[in-house]
């Protein structure tokens, strides 16, 4: 190989690894947070019980959250098959809301703070239930932060809260004679 060839290809070589390189030496940012965190107080419930969602949305912009947009939906797996249940409360920072409607956080939120909605909702005494059977919700969450001038949204799902058939105890002292 000739001189010149050689000193394109260790050229060559050489910008590549400085590209390289300076591409790994950027710094490394970190995964914004989820806005809204959802927790269920139980994960299976029987015909007949409720379950409490929690739901908190925390505003993790820099600047102030001046306009939230949240509904919530059944999973098409909870529309399906027989599962029956009525949302029985909502409450959102302790005031009364409607599960069914876009729900209202008192705005401006500043960085940093969070509001808490909890939907309480009951599984029917007449609903479906057993294995491969649960109630499932989706969140829809719109959000305006920095004079209106940005905006983030995204679906959350809540988890599934399994629907197992309440199970009837053996009758006591039966047994064979």
């Amino acid at each position: 190989m000739s001189r010149s060839v050689l000193s394109r290809l260790s050229l060559s070589a050489t910008l590549a690894l400085v590209i390289g390189l300076t591409g790994l030496s950027q710094s490394a940012t970190a995964a914004e947070p989820p806005p809204l965190t959802v927790t269920a107080d139980k994960q299976a419930a029987t015909p007949g019980s409720s379950v409490t969602l929690t739901m908190t949305f925390t505003n993790v912009q820099t600047t102030d959250v001046q306009f939230v947009y949240q509904t919530v939906h059944p999973t098409y797996d909870t529309t399906k098959g027989g599962l029956k249940y009525t949302f029985t409360s909502c409450t959102e920072e302790g005031k009364p809301c409607d599960a069914t409607r876009p729900l209202n956080y008192t705005v401006p939120i500043a960085p940093g703070a969070t509001r808490t909605v909890k939907l309480t909702y009951q599984v029917a005494s007449d609903s479906t239930c057993g294995a491969n059977k649960a109630i499932g919700f989706y969140s829809y969450l719109y959000y305006e932060f920095a004079a209106g001038q940005s905006t983030k949204d995204g679906i959350f799902p809540t988890g599934l809260t399994n629907v197992p058939c309440a199970t009837n105890p053996a009758p006591t002292g039966a047994g064979h004679q």
